[in-house]
């Protein structure tokens, strides 16, 4: 049994991109609904369903129309259960270096939810940094 469902939720997403699956089936929490939709949103996922109180459903995107490339290659979980990292808003780059480049998004957990670290810095909030996709 799993006690990080995100890095579960990483590693899932990881192998089913680099094996080039269409789907692939993810447990159920709040925190991973949530992540899911900032990625659907940012590009990076084609859609999330929820199959049942226990399970969702992601559709991946790929580059290409045969080849099919991933369209992310670096999946990372920053802040982990026994290291918590929080961030203000003007340090997201410090504690990433490719955010420095605009490469990737980092996902942040605030007080008004779960953000982008672009939409993060525009409302000015901070908090804990739970992944990054690039």
């Amino acid at each position: 049994m799993t006690h990080d469902l995100i890095s579960d939720m990483i590693t899932r997403l990881r192998n089913a991109s680099l094996v080039r699956h269409q789907t692939v089936s993810i447990r159920y929490t709040n925190i991973n609904f949530n992540v899911l939709k900032v990625l659907k949103k940012e590009g990076y996922i084609k859609d999330v369903t929820i199959l049942n109180e226990y399970e969702l459903l992601v559709t991946l995107r790929y580059k290409g129309y045969w080849i099919r490339k991933p369209l992310f290659s670096n999946l990372k979980r920053i802040s982990k259960p026994g290291q918590r990292i929080f961030s203000g808003y003007k340090d997201f780059s410090e504690h990433f270096q490719l955010l420095k480049y605009n490469q990737g998004v980092a996902i942040v957990s605030t007080s008004s939810g779960i953000m982008s670290h672009i939409k993060a810095k525009k409302l000015k909030k901070g908090g804990e940094l739970l992944c990054y996709i690039g």
